[in-house]
């Protein structure tokens, strides 16, 4: 069992495939873009599985695969069907943008996918383009309706929460689980190699902070019902409107102190560093004991015992070492 110096047991990886995408997000990427990692640098889906095994070993039962975009990392149904074959490991999910879910769909389902976490900040086609520098809505909309009939569920929409961009949408992005059976989360927006400017369409990073306590009493009119217990010892609060078939989440990275004393990950960058903490420029490399033929436990160890109680914002800087579509969020 992974136990970190707190009494948090770790059951969840969060594995980044990839750091490219075929999305520019404002929030995730600077404008002039960034310098992709070599091929070389990029860790093999044997790799991968490798430490999964190892992970899964130890305790670990859920594996999320994020990127950057992961659906654009060639043949990621092979590294699904080698993980989900893997004793132990309960929940494999996939966080993507969605935009290349209506090819992809039905492929994951079959290699053992279980569900799907898709990034949809507005239901406005023209604002999505901007958010997303060149993003379709259409074809988001179009991976969503693939996923749901590959039966990749529950669905989960993350959307971040901007003032000034996406806030006056709220109330219809809550509403979507009304008559689907979806989850919305509404999400922090978090201070991680993003406080230059967006833009001049935009608000300044720092403006566009709005708090979940600020979002949840804008959303009071709606007659949020508390859900029992906290699904999946997840990070989100949940509630549901009255009939609704779907849940509505609340993830507080920032202004709730009780986010981090949930936290039961780790996360594996693309190129091979376990981040013991996403608002933590701090990091240990396992790629090169992978590469050596070496045993990665005492690796992961290492990273679980280096997880701090909480994230240290509120006293010091943000972390500056790597953008969010480096880290795999």
């Amino acid at each position: 069992m992974l136990k970190d110096s707190w009494g948090r047991k770790i059951t969840y990886l969060r594995i980044s495939v990839t750091d490219r995408c075929n999305f520019r997000c404002v929030y995730c990427m600077p404008p002039e873009g960034l310098v992709w990692q070599p091929h070389s640098a990029i860790m093999s889906y044997e790799e991968i599985a490798e430490l999964v095994r190892v992970a899964a070993a130890q305790g670990v039962k859920r594996v999320r695969l994020t990127g950057g975009e992961p659906l654009v990392r060639a043949d990621l149904p092979l590294l699904i069907r080698m993980l989900a074959d893997i004793p132990g490991i309960e929940d494999l999910s996939l966080t993507t943008n969605a935009t290349l879910l209506e090819r992809y769909a039905v492929e994951l389902a079959q290699a053992g996918l279980n569900r799907v976490n898709i990034s949809l900040d507005t239901l406005n086609a023209e604002k999505f383009a901007q958010i997303t520098r060149g993003g379709s809505l259409e074809r988001v909309i179009r991976g969503i309706d693939a996923a749901e009939r590959a039966g990749l569920l529950p669905i989960k929409i993350n959307a971040v929460a901007m003032r000034g961009i996406n806030d006056d949408e709220f109330f219809d992005l809550a509403r979507l689980t009304t008559d689907h059976p979806w989850h919305l989360r509404f999400i922090e927006l978090m201070p991680l190699g993003n406080q230059k400017p967006w833009g001049p369409e935009f608000p300044s990073p720092q403006q566009a902070f709005i708090s979940i306590q600020e979002i949840f009493d804008l959303l009071s009119p709606l007659g949020l019902v508390p859900e029992d217990g906290l699904a999946g010892s997840g990070p989100a609060i949940e509630y549901r409107l009255a009939g609704g078939l779907g849940k509505i989440g609340f993830i507080s990275p920032l202004s709730e102190h009780t986010f981090c004393q949930r936290c039961n990950r780790l996360r594996l960058t693309a190129d091979g560093y376990l981040r013991p903490c996403l608002m933590s420029n701090q990091e240990i490399p396992v790629l090169p004991t992978l590469r050596s033929g070496k045993s990665v436990l005492p690796v992961l160890q290492e990273a679980v015992a280096a997880k701090p109680e909480s994230h240290k914002l509120a006293t010091e800087s943000a972390p500056e070492g790597r953008k969010m579509i480096q880290i795999g969020g």
